[in-house]
């Protein structure tokens, strides 16, 4: 094969990939609910895996999966609608407090801010009054989403729920034979039996992977939930549901989780103390994230952290807060799988061979 052949293949596989992520992003209402469906499903497995294993058909394990599943995410929703609440509550309090700090800063700015508009005024008067007026006009028009805004977006989120959950509950049914599909689409007759072996590892390793996780983010939000506590935070048992529920989400959840804890502790405490709560979260999770996450899972699956980086930044901008769920069970779901995937096409190459 020559350069030119070489360099002509690159550029179709580089046009492909653009378009399949263009069709993804065009996709989103579908895809994403698809895609959780489908993480969802492999975390879910050894559940369906528990039920046939006692002699009950697999449509009950997948049910028992998808009843747990909307089970919990109800409790959610409903541990989460009190803490908007009382941000939204609170909010006054925040924004008085915070425009004392700001009201200090623009004491020690308001000189160099004189200058500047002097100069600005100086060198284009009708320009400037323009702008003011537009930022003026900008400023008016904001306006917070209605009722009516709500219930137009309600069709597409019920939509959402309805893919989200058929596509769960079909893949808990007929895992076996999808895993048996692929197995006859990805390998030679001789590898076919040990490639579905491989996937159902790989699907039980992803799935071991993130039970060890839910397990450590668990202690996690125990331990901020009593340290809140102590604090003296109101609801500190929601803030550790919380706390437990973003660090799914790696570098970004608890970042911001620690910016809304600032904001709490704004509202609540004076003074230093009101960086208490953000302070004291931002070290439980640096000793999670450096001693017991490595410890309890470095040990079974290590990813290099800037695949992680890279797939999680890429999850949001592709499909927003669902792609940043999503985006750390695909990576390691590619990685396993492409293990699981080369390995039997490398054990048939060799028997053709010998």
């Amino acid at each position: 094969m020559d350069k030119t052949e070489r360099l002509a293949q690159i550029s179709v596989i580089a046009l492909a990939a653009v378009a399949v992520i263009a069709a993804m992003h065009l996709g989103e209402a579908i895809l994403a609910p698809l895609t959780l469906a489908l993480v969802a499903g492999v975390v879910l497995s050894p559940l369906s895996d528990f039920w046939e294993s006692r002699g009950y058909a697999p449509v009950w394990g997948a049910l028992v999966g998808l009843a747990a599943t909307l089970v919990v995410v109800g409790a959610l929703i409903l541990a989460f609608h009190p803490i908007i609440a009382r941000l939204v509550e609170q909010a006054p309090k925040v924004w008085s407090d915070m425009q004392e700090v700001v009201r200090g800063l623009r004491g020690l700015l308001r000189g160099l801010s004189d200058v500047t508009e002097g100069v600005a005024d100086a060198i284009a008067p009708d320009a400037n009054a323009a702008e003011a007026g537009t930022a003026a006009t900008a400023d008016d028009g904001v306006a917070m989403p209605s009722v009516a805004d709500a219930l137009m977006a309600a069709p597409a989120i019920l939509s959402q729920v309805l893919i989200f959950a058929g596509s769960l509950f079909f893949f808990l049914l007929t895992r076996s034979e999808i895993y048996c599909w692929v197995s006859l689409r990805l390998s030679n007759t001789g590898g076919r039996a040990e490639l579905a072996h491989r996937l159902r590892l790989a699907e039980r390793n992803v799935s071991r992977y993130f039970s060890t996780i839910t397990f450590i983010n668990a202690g996690l939000g125990a331990i901020t939930a009593a340290v809140l506590q102590v604090l003296g935070l109101p609801d500190a048992m929601i803030w550790g549901v919380v706390a437990f529920v973003v660090n799914f989400v790696v570098y970004l959840g608890p970042a911001v989780f620690i910016t809304v804890l600032l904001f709490v502790g704004v509202a609540e405490f004076d003074g230093v103390l009101s960086l208490a709560p953000a302070l004291s979260f931002l070290v439980l999770n640096a000793i999670e994230g450096q001693f017991v996450t490595p410890a309890l899972v470095g040990r079974h699956m290590a990813v290099n952290p800037l695949l992680v980086f890279l797939a999680l930044i890429f999850g949001l901008w592709l499909w927003g807060p669902i792609g940043g769920i999503v985006a750390i069970p695909m990576l390691l779901w590619v990685l396993v799988l492409n293990d699981a995937v080369v390995q039997p096409r490398k054990v048939a190459t060799e028997t053709e061979t010998a």
